[in-house]
């Protein structure tokens, strides 16, 4: 008898089901049976199996036609002979050690359920998954989820070792529809004695680049829809009656991802939606408590809201507006000691127009550079996608702020009245937002000469205040758009260099430079800059592009003649984009890791071989290059 049996339902997967089982046989748990289960695939998937069954014996096949991956789990199940028990889809893969540390855990403690982190596996990057990240932060063993309640998020089947005793004395089987896994995992998790919990990471979950591959890119099509709300609703009865105090936070997680699936779905269908499906969505709404209505964003529970009421051609109405930027409801105060802010819409009843909590400042600049010697700048701020009217004019207060120290250096504080502006968007996009203008004057005489020596970052920073209101956030902007990153300029020996994060924030960086860039253009498709180290060294220097989200290197040669150096970077040859964006943060190692200052006027955006790459400064004035 093995130890742990490893169930593998897969279906047209010829492309992953190698990886995968290659993964599995690499496990440093050896004694394993792998049950595979062919669910009627007419690629050349199976073959591939039953190729890997000759180099390993511990790879069993079964085959069945197509009739869904709930009853091929559960053919699996039955089969299954060890102690333990662990599900892998076809299409992802589980790290080396990942088996060992689940098992032994459970060994260990007498649990009925180790389960561990996750990260996303798109081509070959790992990003971490956003809905495991939380939970498992970090390891907590003989557990529960009534006591560890971020396990709400954990509905998945796959990142788990279940105890085959435990398994069978809960009488747990799949349903035979799509999203089978969900309620078949919260009921181990309710079900269990206790639960450990493994900060490490023990599966990689797959986002495949094929549309229409998945269950989850199919999610709008309405039977994929229907078998999705009879596991919320086969869930959320679950969690009312054996962890009632667990319902608002599956309710938070099904309102904001679940019921924004529905409500796209539904609207695209109109009126000829199916009154059984929306029966469905209404069942699960009936029960959901005021809180975790308004714990979703106002637009989302706008269209919620017409749903469960059943209207169709309104609900088909808003979403058309709020896609097209064109949901713009007016913000109202309201109360006297404790001023509360609402969202007016004649479709949203009062007991849900509360967006108190969800108001933020989006503050963007649409000009900044140096003139005589002052960093000069303007901008527009609202508070997200509301009209701003009722607050008439308001003061708007902008500011440097250190981050290490805290310390301050006043730009402006003027008042302010709100205008309609049509607002661009990184993906090309232009809406209408309303928003109050704001300008300010930066003058670097005002820094003392422990500001200047202390080389930190300070960060752009700016409150909105009026009619009792007060907001107050960092001044940010798509980071593909205007306006460009000003040059630096030098005081007392030290760079001032301004600067923008990754994702649109501005700021002032202080620091020294080793290395100058003077010249930076994009040339015939390939990036060439130019300039001076202050020191040569003594081995001959390479150009390191590094990639920020996984540390992934490219190599490039530099020309040195003297202190002044030259490199060339076939933008075409840079690693293809993984994920929405890629940022490469460009280095010269000499021995020691230089990172040159950009003085060069920035070369913005570049198509090369319908690549579209971003050359500009990071967060520190150094050069990247970025592709989405």
């Amino acid at each position: 008898m093995p130890v742990l049996s490893v169930i593998v339902p897969f279906y047209n997967v010829e492309k992953y089901i190698g990886p995968c089982l290659d993964s599995i046989s690499a496990q440093t748990l050896d004694d394993l049976e792998v049950i595979c289960v062919d669910d009627g695939s007419d690629d050349g998937g199976p073959a591939l199996v039953r190729a890997r069954q000759a180099d390993d014996r511990r790879i069993n096949l079964i085959s069945q036609d197509n009739q869904g991956v709930g009853r091929a789990r559960n053919v699996g199940v039955r089969r299954a002979r060890g102690r333990y028990l662990a599900f892998v889809d076809g299409d992802d893969t589980v790290p080396p050690d990942a088996f060992r540390r689940l098992v032994s855990s459970l060994e260990t403690t007498g649990s009925d359920l180790a389960c561990g982190n996750v990260m996303r596996l798109h081509r070959n990057l790992l990003i971490p998954s956003w809905a495991h990240r939380e939970a498992f932060a970090k390891p907590i063993k003989g557990t529960h989820i009534t006591r560890h309640p971020l396990l709400i998020r954990d509905r998945m089947l796959w990142n788990k070792v279940y105890r085959r005793s435990f398994w069978d004395a809960l009488g747990l089987s799949f349903p035979e529809r799509m999203y089978e896994d969900q309620p078949v995992a919260m009921a181990a998790h309710v079900g269990a004695r206790s639960v450990d919990v493994l900060a490490r990471v023990v599966y990689h979950w797959r986002q495949r680049d094929e549309p229409g591959t998945s269950i989850t890119q199919r999610s709008l099509e309405p039977g994929n829809l229907r078998d999705r709300l009879l596991s919320v609703l086969e869930t959320a009865d679950l969690v009312a009656r054996h962890a009632p105090r667990l319902k608002p936070d599956f309710d938070r997680d099904t309102m904001d991802i679940d019921m924004a699936v529905a409500v796209e779905a539904v609207a695209a269908m109109g009126e000829s939606a199916d009154p059984e499906l929306i029966g469905l969505i209404v069942r699960y709404l009936d029960g959901v408590s005021r809180e975790a209505w308004r714990s979703i964003p106002f637009a989302q529970r706008l269209q919620v809201h017409l749903l469960h009421r059943r209207r169709l051609a309104q609900l088909a109405d808003v979403h058309a507006q709020a896609r097209d930027g064109r949901l713009r409801p007016r913000v109202c105060p309201s109360g006297f000691l404790r001023r509360r802010w609402y969202g007016r819409h004649p479709w949203l009843p009062g007991h849900l127009s509360d967006v108190s909590d969800e108001l933020e400042v989006s503050a963007r600049l649409v000009e900044l550079d140096w003139r005589d010697g002052v960093l000069a700048g303007a901008g527009r701020v609202g508070v997200g996608g509301f009209d701003v009217s009722e607050l008439g004019r308001a003061r708007v207060r902008v500011w440097l702020e250190e981050r290490r120290t805290g310390e301050t250096v006043h730009l402006s504080d003027q008042e302010s009245a709100p205008a309609w502006e049509i607002v661009a968007e990184d993906d090309d996009s232009r809406a209408p937002q309303h928003v109050f203008p704001f300008a300010f004057a930066f003058d670097p005489a005002v820094l003392s000469r422990a500001q200047l020596a202390r080389r930190g970052h300070w960060e752009l920073r700016l409150q909105l205040r009026g009619q009792g209101l007060r907001l107050e956030g960092q001044v940010a902007g798509p980071r593909w758009l205007p306006p460009p990153i000003p040059a630096p300029r030098r005081r007392s020996g030290v760079w001032l260099v301004p600067v923008r994060s990754a994702k649109g924030a501005w700021g002032l960086r202080l620091r020294a430079a080793e290395a100058i860039i003077d010249e930076c253009r994009v040339d015939g498709g390939d990036l060439v800059f130019a300039g001076k180290m202050a020191d040569v060294g003594d081995g001959e220097p390479v150009l390191r592009l590094r990639r920020r989200s996984d540390g992934e290197e490219m190599y490039f040669p530099v020309t040195l003649t003297g202190q002044q150096f030259r490199a060339r970077v076939p933008l075409a040859g840079i690693d293809e984009c993984v994920g929405d964006e890629s940022w490469w943060e460009v280095v010269i190692d000499q021995g020691k890791e230089l990172r040159p200052l950009v003085r060069a006027r920035q070369c913005a955006v570049a198509t090369v071989d319908d690549r579209r790459f971003l050359v500009d400064r990071g967060k520190d004035g150094c050069l990247i290059v970025a592709e989405r």
